[in-house]
């Protein structure tokens, strides 16, 4: 099937973790997918192997975002799901915290969100049907010391989240939040949450029936205090 023929899917924020496992999976479902990040050279390969397309992006700029959906249309038509899992941290003493790292985590992780979530309400608004999903984190849920800046920006992506669900819901778009509780990676006990495992439960939101949407879905992994 040729690319524009699939249904998109578009990533933002795409490492070599758990942005690379959704995009490999959401390739495997028979997506087209559009993988943004900051720095394009670094997702040609992953592209590549999942036949997909590798776009410049920073989701805290909005003519980056604004350009990276119309050229992602323009190649694949419009979204059906929209990924942010953009952000960043800075783990700091409150007395030793700047403004400037505030607002910058408060853009990597909330502002960023917003951008790529309204780009992707406008896209999908026409047809009446998509999913949107944001990546949270434990901090969306609990403020832990030295993690403020932190907080404040997956606190806010949360409320983001939650009050486009509920304006977008009746609207046939499903938006949901997923808290990350716990490190990403791999392990032999599985002590971590693996991102291809992290992936298949974002395909499954994706899939779910209008009739039972999550909102908000907690993932971690067995051993993770709570």
């Amino acid at each position: 099937m040729a690319e524009a023929e699939k249904p998109l899917a578009v990533i933002v924020g795409v490492g070599p973790g758990l942005g690379a496992a959704l995009a490999r999976r959401f390739a495997a479902g028979g997506m087209a997918v559009a993988l943004a990040a900051r720095r394009k050279e670094r997702l040609e390969a992953l592209a590549k192997e999942v036949g997909g397309s590798a776009h410049a992006c920073d989701a805290t700029r909005e003519s980056d975002v604004e350009a990276l959906f119309e050229e992602a249309v323009r190649k694949a038509g419009q979204p059906r799901l929209v990924v942010f899992n953009a952000g960043g941290y800075v783990a700091k003493p409150i007395a030793e915290l700047t403004a400037a790292e505030v607002e910058t985590c408060w853009r990597s992780s909330c502002l960023g969100g917003f951008l790529v979530g309204r780009a992707a309400a406008k896209a999908m608004q026409t047809a009446g049907e998509g999913t949107i999903l944001f990546t949270g984190a434990t901090a969306s849920i609990r403020g832990s010391a030295r993690f403020a800046a932190f907080a404040i920006g997956k606190f806010g992506l949360r409320a983001l989240a939650q009050s486009m669900a509920r304006e977008l819901g009746p609207k046939g778009i499903h938006v949901a939040h997923a808290i990350i509780d716990g490190g990403i990676g791999e392990t032999v006990d599985d002590g971590k949450l693996r991102p291809a495992a992290i992936a298949e439960a974002y395909w499954h939101l994706h899939g779910q029936a209008k009739s039972a949407w999550t909102q908000e879905l907690d993932l971690r992994p067995w051993m993770e205090k709570f």
